[in-house]
């Protein structure tokens, strides 16, 4: 054994130094990598760890991940209670709520970027470049500069407590960053395609849809992942726009929810299920098409 270890010893010291620089390296960025990784895991934990307690177990100076006992009746008390908040606020009207506004508002903002991003990549027109330029100029003006403008527009149409302000926007490219990235990957693509496609016939409608969007899947879908999450937690809008509870999303929802238990003792279990359920969709959406979200980033933002 001794020999063993000495010839192992023996062997790592007599690795070149460029070959224990990259293994110091590597082992660096892996530690970086694990200390992010649990800076994001560790609240997520402990979110599902609160929401299977006891109330009797939320405010001890003990650390516990994982409860004793484990109480998955929780979530089916979280369900009875917000269904008794208000008539006709029921957790199926909510979560039909939230995916009418999520989805709409998703494919609006799918079609408009793709839209755009085709004709200022594929195009060759006057102040094309200019004008592409402002537009990701509007990245750097914060949202809540354009709130109360917004809700002046919204008042005079008579749209308010409606989801036309949640949902009709998108169909306009509200989201430069979404134009970007698939702009630079309609500018990977090459132009012999749509050279032979001219040849045989096709005009610019049949090239766009039946060349283009089947091409760019890939950063459509990380689109898609990142819209479908920014809708499905969107709080400030549906609070700005809505009034009657009957109308609320789950983020709106959420805070209500928070509102009705504030009449008792704080129920931290009760508001970590409920907030356990609203992340739970978009966690799997993300799981289930990472490899397509991940591709369609890079390639988005490196080539063209």
């Amino acid at each position: 054994m001794a020999t063993l270890s000495q010839t192992q010893s023996r062997n790592t010291s007599d690795q070149p130094p460029s070959q224990r620089a990259f293994h110091v390296r590597q082992a660096i960025i892996y530690g970086l990598l694990l200390f992010g990784a649990a800076l994001v895991l560790i609240p997520f934990l402990w979110m599902i760890s609160t929401s299977l307690k006891t109330q009797d177990q939320l405010f001890v100076r003990t650390i516990d991940f994982i409860p004793n006992p484990i109480v998955p009746g929780n979530y089916i008390e979280v369900w009875e209670r917000l269904n008794s908040i208000s008539p006709g606020m029921t957790i199926w009207r909510i979560l039909g709520n939230t995916l009418f506004i999520t989805v709409l508002a998703m494919f609006g903002e799918i079609f408009s970027a793709s839209l755009v991003a085709y004709g200022f990549s594929r195009f060759k027109w006057k102040g094309r470049d200019a004008l592409f330029a402002l537009m990701l100029v509007t990245v750097m003006i914060p949202g809540i500069v354009t709130r109360v403008p917004g809700f002046l527009i919204w008042r005079q149409l008579g749209l308010l407590d409606t989801y036309d302000p949640l949902t009709w926007p998108s169909l306009f490219a509200w989201g430069p960053i979404y134009v970007f990235l698939m702009r630079q990957f309609f500018m990977s693509i090459p132009r012999e395609i749509e050279e032979a496609a001219i040849i045989d016939g096709a005009n610019t409608l049949q090239i766009y849809v039946y060349i283009m969007l089947p091409l760019i899947r890939p950063i459509m879908l990380a689109i898609a992942v990142l819209s479908f999450q920014g809708n499905w937690n969107n709080f400030q809008g549906p609070l700005l726009y809505l009034n009657t509870p009957e109308r609320f999303p789950l983020a709106l929802a959420l805070r209500f929810f928070d509102q009705s238990l504030s009449r008792e003792a704080p129920q931290w279990q009760y508001m970590m299920a409920l907030a356990t359920m609203m992340a739970a969709p978009v966690l799997a959406i993300y799981f289930l098409a990472q490899k397509q979200f991940l591709e369609g980033i890079n390639v988005g933002g490196v080539k063209g």
